[in-house]
């Protein structure tokens, strides 16, 4: 049974080192949430380690260059680690190709920069989808306006081409303020639909926790709490790397929780759920 808390404090002396999502949790996309902030402040004040690991499909210095505009300062994490830093990290091997089709916004741009690490290897060319060996998602053209279904042609073609498609975000949605708009796991999901193949990096898949555990130098037994308000995402991924969880019910799932989104329904929470088989460590309405 899952256990509803206030805040982190109840907790936080019984962990050492924080998985933190971003978007949902820190902030909505426009602005920090100042009580998460604290909350974050708080748990390092008392000695424990903050990773932010998001599934942004941009690398972690892009994402840093994005905190002052939201207002997260540089005290309340330790390291940052991001969906785009681990599938850059399989692009760059080659996992779909090194002639890729980039299905993402220019915002996006900032993934093929070529990473210290990579310097050396064969270079990644962007072209178009005829002449493409891979696809690289990142999220649609237009996010704020586009859904899947506006690319079931151009899947379709590749598809048939056999094209493989890295995701370099396996969310689904994520709100915008109060908008919701589709990411690119939504994207690679209707190509998996179609017949395509399909590879993820980011949460709930092992490479992003591998990455952040090596970021933080974490030793062996270390205490980890993973927070998040995506089911299939944060509390999937922490069930298996078989760490304690709390689930952010305000976020994503705001509407199945009850009136109150800082304080969630159990009974309805409950439910919720169970229908999905399930059960994060703790839960709360919003990080505090």
């Amino acid at each position: 049974m899952t256990r509803i808390i206030g805040s982190l404090a109840e907790v936080a002396s019984d962990y050492d080192v924080l998985f933190c999502d971003l978007w949902g949790c820190v902030h909505n996309g426009i602005r920090a949430y100042p009580a998460a902030v604290a909350a974050l402040q708080a748990f390092r004040g008392g000695g424990g380690q903050v990773c932010l690991m998001t599934n942004a499909p941009r690398p972690a210095a892009q994402v840093e260059a994005s905190f002052e505009r939201l207002g997260i300062p540089r005290d309340a994490w330790d390291v940052i680690v991001t969906s785009g830093d681990a599938a850059q990290d399989a692009m760059f091997a080659g996992a779909v190709g090194r002639k890729v089709w980039h299905l993402g916004p220019a915002k996006d741009d900032a993934f093929f920069e070529v990473p210290p690490e990579w310097k050396d290897a064969a270079p990644i060319e962007r072209v178009d989808l005829e002449e493409a060996e891979g696809i690289v998602c990142t999220g649609p053209f237009d996010e704020e306006n586009e859904a899947p279904e506006d690319y079931r042609a151009r899947l379709m073609i590749a598809r048939e081409k056999g094209l493989g498609l890295l995701c370099a975000n396996p969310d689904i949605v994520v709100d915008l303020g109060e908008r919701r708009i589709y990411c690119a796991g939504a994207i690679a999901e209707f190509y998996t639909e179609l017949g395509g193949e399909s590879l993820y990096f980011g949460k709930p898949h092992p490479p992003i926790y591998d990455l952040a555990r090596r970021k933080l130098g974490i030793r062996e037994g270390a205490r980890v709490l993973a927070i998040g308000d995506g089911i299939n995402t944060d509390i999937a991924g922490a069930t298996g790397e078989e760490v304690d969880s709390i689930f952010i019910t305000g976020g994503l799932a705001a509407e199945h929780m009850g009136a109150d989104v800082e304080n969630p329904d159990a009974a309805q929470m409950d439910e919720w759920l169970r229908q999905r088989l399930i059960a994060p460590t703790f839960a709360m309405g919003r990080l505090r």
